[in-house]
């Protein structure tokens, strides 16, 4: 691999949510800003939404990990199930023995007892549903009345839903228009601006230890926004490969071509005109970083 080539102590364009290379820009800060706010006022029902590779995902964690030690997180990954499957889910989370073949309303009964007991103890309980667009339309309904469970002062249950944009409109169905008006606090997660795409570019290398001159320069920067459109996700994998051929050919800067090489090699990034790149990127990634390609992939 080249994080010896460039000095690095680790990959710094993974893919994985690592909350370590989180990046603070206006636009994510705020996004955590909402979120901490909301959880402190005790609201029942957060939504973030945003497109794919944005850093939903990245966004949810870092959450739970600034909250402070007197909220308990519970955290479901994949909330496509029925609804007595998700509280099932959440009874796991929140440390409730249960039998097998227990029914709905025992399950819920148990959950409010658990909740009363948390809420004694002094502590708020929070629910972070990802990719919350996948769930069906009666489990939305079930989340609604789980939201039900308080005190004469505060819900027993926030919860927080991460999704695409597509929940908005399973949101706007009529079956579940009560669980519409519930949801206070609202953010859309946006692209990185092109300001902000070099310095999260730089950021991620900071973290990675890079401590040389620049290894991106500006025109390789321009390239890479122009091939994202500043999906973080997508920026990652583009750097990644650009670094990639970068170390195959030996040079310690990454270039333009570099980034359009590696945007000719992802189907889903941006290729404006540059198709006469497309022999040269494949032939650069199968030769000079065979090895390293096969760990990323």
């Amino acid at each position: 691999m080249y994080k010896a080539h460039f000095g690095l102590r680790e990959l710094p364009f993974g893919i994985t949510p690592d909350t370590s290379f989180f990046f603070a820009c206006s636009n994510y800060q705020e996004a955590l800003n909402t979120l901490l706010v909301a959880a402190k006022n005790g609201e029942g029902f957060i939504k973030i939404t945003g497109e794919v590779g944005v850093g939903k995902t990245l966004l949810c964690r870092k959450f739970m990990a600034s909250l402070e030690k007197s909220f308990v997180t519970a955290y479901i990954p994949n909330p496509y199930l029925e609804p007595r499957t998700l509280m099932l889910a959440l009874a796991e989370e929140l440390e409730i023995p249960q039998e097998r073949d227990v029914d709905q309303h025992q399950l819920l009964k148990a959950i409010n007892h658990r909740l009363l007991v948390l809420a004694r103890d002094g502590k708020r309980v929070i629910l972070c549903l990802d990719e919350a667009q996948a769930m069906p339309l009666e489990t939305l309904e079930a989340l609604r009345l789980l939201t039900n469970l308080e005190t004469e002062k505060r819900k027993l249950l926030q919860i927080v839903m991460f999704g695409q944009p597509e929940l908005d409109r399973k949101l706007g169905h009529d079956a579940i228009r009560q669980l519409l008006q519930r949801i206070t606090f609202h953010y859309h997660l946006g692209p990185l601006s092109k300001d902000d795409l070099e310095f999260y570019v730089s950021h991620r290398l900071s973290v990675a230890g890079y401590t040389g001159s620049r290894l991106l320069d500006r025109h390789a920067v321009r390239a890479l926004y122009a091939a994202s459109g500043g999906v973080p996700r997508l920026v990652n994998v583009l750097a990644h490969k650009a670094l990639m051929l970068t170390y195959g050919e030996g040079k310690q800067q990454v270039a333009p071509r570099h980034v359009r090489m590696a945007a000719e090699d992802t189907g889903s990034a941006r290729k404006p005109s540059w198709h006469w790149y497309a022999a040269g990127a494949a032939a650069l990634l199968a030769a000079g970083c065979g090895a390293g390609w096969v760990y990323f992939q």
